[in-house]
């Protein structure tokens, strides 16, 4: 049914506690990603949805599967907390050699005086954006299931439904999980999970003789893989909303969909995390912030690289900040990319890139649809709707000039470009729609989703950008 294997029980006890997920009485399946499952290998067509419902509550626990939590700590906008942990998630084991985990289980010893359950809101979010995410192939956790768990918890805005949450990913392991060891200065819990965590993401580096060398080499493998991830977010305006250390992946991969969303008006200082009050995460910090998060990790393998501090601290500033380069330039070779720029320069792009993006933010575009109609743009195409939504001044003028004269073909944009993105409002929308019992909106757009770059008949709304009342300005992580 599901080959269930769990390597990470195999590691000592102190990286997690053993816990069952919580009783939920009238479990029933909003969800369920079948050709996901198909691809792990899980054999599932041939149940209903009631058992599909039971094993992914958690009231069903199937052999081989040892439901777990994970130990680990963070810098919580900025902010050392050496014990977080799973508090509201059950890693079921793993398939494939994907984790599979449950959101919004119940409570773990991790669970800091929480009740460790999800409203169904941010279970229909994160299943929608994620999936969105690896269609626009974007590195993420993947959707495989959303429950409705029948019972009414209590948040922020009053009572809601609850929901449990099905997530697979190349691992869970975080900054945050070092950082568990090297604030109790356990420095052989940091070389196990050095070690396990090359085998299983890095396992060109198990040959190395050192662990000092297994330590560089993996900063600078992790931080090239954050700079493609960071500048794949950048490219399609996603907004993290808590890049904490424990939210960021030793596989380079999106972790945690709380508080995220996508832009609709471009800003570069935009943010709508309601607990992201500095503005530390905004869009574009977010390449600042992953840098910083990988110093972090490297505070936490300074005693493995040297005895001596000092010495360890010099190899890292040697080896692995010249990498850092890497963020700004993947983010501008993405947007050069959506530009039409094939051979990009930084010398001659880095100015006009910036140029459109500033032009976006004073006339207060929509970032979807302002790179989504650039071939029209380019054309001098006599419609109105275009014409009017480009607003007509020097900065445009000065833009086409450049871009004209840089660039020969734009035909091949709507490949790069998406139409649909998981809008905001359309969101939250499906999120009152299945409040009220009603389903049918959420699927439709994970119907639509699952094709962003087409025009599909009768999907005008799932384009536009909302009206000014109804943009969402804050996003919850439901906790």
């Amino acid at each position: 049914m599901i080959p269930f294997k769990n390597t990470y029980i195999n590691l000592p006890s102190k990286f997690f506690e053993k816990v069952n997920p919580t009783h939920f009485s009238n479990p029933s399946l909003i969800a369920f990603n079948h050709t996901l499952a198909r691809e792990l290998g899980c054999s599932l067509e041939d149940l209903s949805h009631d058992q599909l419902a039971q094993i992914f509550s958690g009231q069903t626990i199937l052999e081989g599967s040892t439901p777990l939590a994970m130990a680990y700590a963070g810098f919580q906008f900025g902010h050392a907390v050496p014990r977080l942990g799973d508090g509201r998630a059950h890693l079921l084991g793993e398939v494939s050699g994907y984790d599979i985990q449950l959101k919004g289980s119940g409570p773990t010893p991790f669970s800091r005086r929480g009740d460790g359950k999800s409203a169904l809101g941010p279970v229909l979010r994160e299943y929608l954006v994620s999936e969105a995410m690896h269609i626009l192939d974007i590195p993420t956790t993947r959707a495989l299931a959303a429950v409705s768990t029948g019972e009414t918890i209590v948040r922020q805005f009053g009572a809601e439904p609850g929901g449990v949450f099905t997530r697979v990913a190349q691992s869970h392991i975080r900054v945050g999980t070092f950082q568990y060891f090297a604030f109790q200065q356990d420095s052989e819990a940091i070389k196990t999970l050095l070690d396990y965590t090359i085998k299983r993401h890095y396992p060109s580096l198990k040959s190395l003789p050192s662990y000092s060398q297994k330590a560089i080499e993996l900063l600078k493998e992790l931080t090239k893989k954050q700079a493609e991830l960071i500048a794949k977010w950048s490219s399609v305006g996603f907004i993290h909303g808590v890049m904490n250390t424990d939210n960021f992946s030793l596989a380079g991969i999106t972790i945690d969909y709380g508080p995220c969303a996508f832009m609709d008006e471009f800003s570069f200082n935009k943010t709508f995390s309601s607990i992201d009050q500095q503005s530390r995460y905004a869009f574009f910090n977010q390449t600042h912030i992953a840098q910083w998060n990988i110093l972090r990790l490297a505070d936490c393998l300074l005693p493995l690289i040297s005895d001596d501090q000092d010495k360890a601290v010099e190899i890292v500033e040697k080896e692995l900040i010249i990498l850092f380069s890497l963020f700004e330039q993947r983010r501008s070779e993405a947007f050069a990319k959506k530009l039409g720029i094939k051979d990009y320069d930084s010398s001659r792009d880095d100015k006009f890139i910036m140029s459109f993006l500033t032009y976006l933010e004073e006339e207060s575009l929509d970032f979807t649809l302002a790179f989504r109609h650039l071939p029209e743009l380019f054309h001098n195409q006599e419609d109105t709707e275009i014409q009017s939504f480009y607003k007509k001044g020097p900065s445009l003028d000065q833009f086409l000039l450049n871009w004209k004269s840089r660039v020969s073909n734009v035909d091949h944009l709507n490949q790069i470009n998406p139409l649909y993105i998981p809008r905001n409002h359309m969101i939250q929308k499906s999120i009152d729609l299945a409040y009220e019992g009603d389903f049918t909106l959420f699927h439709q757009m994970r119907e639509i989703l699952n094709n962003p770059f087409h025009e599909q008949a009768g999907c005008v709304e799932f384009a536009k950008a909302p009206q000014k009342d109804e943009r969402v300005h804050h996003t919850y992580c439901g906790t």
